[in-house]
């Protein structure tokens, strides 16, 4: 699954929402931003993650366009 994020500045925060998944996050810089989408997309998986078998099982199925990596997604979740 291939998770596509739209980005933005609304003038005082960076931020970003799912195409078609429920997630939204913001940051003040676009470096947070970034590490905030991280941190969303996990979460939004997180229940998901927790029913597959490894790490790889949701690893191949979300693949974020800003290429975070395996080990991220371990850390934040």
């Amino acid at each position: 699954m291939l998770v596509k994020i739209d980005t933005y500045f609304d003038g005082e925060f960076w931020c970003a929402r799912g195409v078609n998944e429920d997630i939204f996050t913001q940051g003040a810089t676009y470096d947070e931003l970034l590490k905030n989408i991280k941190e969303a997309v996990a979460l939004h998986f997180e229940d998901e993650f927790k029913k597959s078998k490894s790490a790889n099982d949701i690893f191949t199925r979300v693949s974020l366009w800003n290429n975070i990596s395996k080990e991220e997604l371990i850390k934040i979740l």
